[in-house]
């Protein structure tokens, strides 16, 4: 329906990364969803906050994939191999669910409430990136909100996107060279309700600034 409206789909999110979170919508695994054109935004993109259904973020590593990606059991060095680059991002929400007590159908159905994603110009190579200690934090006008490392999410980001492409492989399906992956956050969502800069920073990675106003 959605590539039916003009939509492309572009890579892939990874959601419920936290067991507390899985344990809260009685999920045994995490879920995944699709990322869309043309809701990928540079740092240089002024956001509405208010065009959102109470709006909210997470920081992100944003992989791009250099390789396909199809099958089981690979190794940390081999899905390294398979990544291009990785830079800082913005994942942006529609925080509501409609429906109480919230359900996982819910939450799949919307993509795990995925709404876009701001993607930092600077992009590293991984040979420095542990996928593991690296620290997430999130700023708002400059004051320290939230931070935690990346082991956080599934025991570190490849874990997350080898479960992906497991996943996939399972319902007859891959990852594609040129597809964007953010494998999860390590930290709760944080509600944008007025106007903020957002700032996050990811060791190792980089950051990428956003402004949020209502316009």
């Amino acid at each position: 329906m959605r590539a039916q409206k003009g939509e492309e789909a572009i890579g892939y999110k990874v959601g419920c990364t936290s067991a507390a979170i899985r344990s809260q919508f009685g999920l045994s695994e995490p879920i995944s969803g699709r990322l869309f054109r043309p809701y990928i935004y540079n740092m240089e993109t002024e956001i509405n906050w208010a065009e959102f259904v109470n709006c909210a973020i997470e920081p992100e590593m944003v992989f791009t994939m250099k390789a396909e990606l199809c099958g089981t059991g690979f190794s940390d060095a081999q899905l390294i191999n398979a990544i291009e680059s990785v830079s800082a991002g913005i994942e942006l929400h529609h925080f509501r669910f409609w429906f109480s007590p919230s359900t996982s159908q819910e939450l799949i159905c919307s993509g795990g409430i995925h709404a876009g994603l701001i993607v930092g110009n600077n992009s590293v190579s991984l040979e420095q990136l542990s996928f593991k200690h690296e620290l997430f934090s999130v700023r708002k006008n400059g004051n320290l909100v939230v931070e935690a490392q990346a082991v956080e999410i599934m025991g570190g980001p490849l874990h997350s996107l080898r479960w992906l492409v497991e996943t996939l492989t399972q319902r007859g399906s891959r990852l594609k060279k040129g597809d964007l992956v953010i494998p999860g956050s390590p930290v709760e969502l944080i509600e944008i309700d007025q106007d903020t800069e957002v700032r996050v920073e990811i060791q190792g990675v980089g950051e990428v600034v956003s402004s949020f106003k209502e316009s």
